[in-house]
């Protein structure tokens, strides 16, 4: 009896020393966070952005922008901002992603995605306008994603800036036309790069060639919601889901071919094989894949000051599973993943984007659930 009142401590001990030295369940000390919802009434949010004097900008999938200030004690939501172009709003389309130029300070530049047409013909459109903080103002279409679909899904929708200022769109591949990612003439299944102003950079992988339209930077995707550039070692992270299972992470480089659907990981949806090949000559693997598939909708890499065991990790939200998933990034340039661990389930509903704002801490959009309808914006702060 004395030895399992003493004994049972000293393992305790043991292994808290264990998880705290090997990284354990989490490897970043997961309980070290407050988790608040600070907005709360969104309708299917799906995009924001962080502006200079710490209020933010949300799109809503129906076709609204809102400027909101977290901080306000009434009328913390504005109204749906004037100047948004009319958009298709059906299946998983409508306003989608949001970005600010890089130079926003000075020049008020704003970019958004969007579904446009009609069920017959619609695609991905992206426009940019001036925020007077009232309205979009100047607004300009910057690219449009051929040939249009009858399908209203897999947009892609998600954009990045990298350091030349250039924007890089994904472009989903519309679902019943996914033989079309193979097929570097149409934009279906595409990373594309344009210039700020929609412009096609003449450092593009296929600017002067006519194996592929010019403003293709990379094929072969289903549907990317995730993509970032990492201006500190100058890498491009992409998620993008598969089908049943083979959700993946890859590294994107300019011209590569990442194999949907000639090969896959995953299944159909009813159980039927995709293609036999996993692997095929000529065509990239994911760094990291899931399956069953999470379906990753939005993805932020960590490299604030307020969580220094998360810095270089990067965190992908989960509209499956309704968690983040933190996967662990290692190697020379943290191109290697090491480990993943979910995170944030207490959320309980299903997740569209993660954010690191301005101020170093993480912003979680969540659209709700059927007992407590309405989106949410929760903030990621140290305990």
């Amino acid at each position: 009896m004395t030895k399992q009142i003493f004994l049972a401590p000293f393992f305790k001990l043991i292994l808290a020393i264990c998880l705290l030295l090997g990284g354990g369940i989490s490897g970043a000390h997961a309980a070290d966070y407050k988790l608040e919802p600070i907005v709360k009434g969104l309708d299917l949010p799906w995009g924001i952005a962080f502006l200079p004097d710490g209020s933010f900008l949300v799109t809503e999938l129906a076709g609204t922008l809102h400027h909101i200030y977290p901080h306000a004690s009434a009328n913390q939501i504005s109204a749906p901002i004037k100047g948004v172009p009319e958009v298709y709003y059906s299946g998983q389309g409508g306003l989608m992603d949001i970005v600010l130029h890089p130079d926003y300070e000075s020049n008020n530049l704003v970019y958004l995605s969007l579904a446009v047409g009609t069920d017959d013909a619609n695609t991905l459109q992206i426009i940019r306008g001036r925020y007077t903080g009232k309205a979009l103002e100047d607004v300009k279409v910057i690219f449009e994603a051929a040939p249009k679909r009858n399908t209203p899904v897999h947009y892609g929708g998600r954009m990045t800036f990298m350091a030349d200022n250039s924007l890089l769109i994904t472009v989903g591949e519309g679902f019943n036309y996914r033989e079309e990612a193979q097929n570097p003439y149409t934009h279906l299944g595409s990373i594309v790069r344009v210039g700020d102003d929609g412009a096609v950079p003449k450092d593009n992988p296929y600017y002067d060639s006519e194996m592929a339209l010019p403003e293709i930077w990379s094929y072969g995707h289903r549907n990317a919601q995730g993509i970032l550039y990492d201006s500190v070692t100058r890498t491009i992270f992409q998620s993008e889901h598969g089908a049943k299972g083979g959700d993946e992470l890859n590294i994107i480089e300019a011209g590569n071919n990442y194999g949907w659907p000639a090969i896959t990981l995953g299944q159909d949806y009813n159980s039927a094989q995709i293609s036999p090949y996993t692997y095929y000559e000529g065509m990239e693997q994911p760094i990291h894949h899931w399956t069953p598939s999470i379906a990753p909708s939005g993805m932020a890499l960590y490299r604030g000051d307020a969580f220094p065991a998360w810095r270089g990790d990067i965190f992908v939200t989960s509209l499956t599973f309704n968690k983040v998933v933190r996967v662990d990034m290692a190697g020379k340039k943290g191109q290697k993943v090491k480990g993943e661990s979910d995170i944030f389930t207490e959320i309980g509903e299903r997740l569209r984007d993660i954010r690191v704002g301005r101020d170093g801490l993480l912003y979680i959009l969540s659209e709700g659930h059927e007992r407590h309808p309405g989106g949410k914006i929760w903030r990621v702060s140290p305990q």
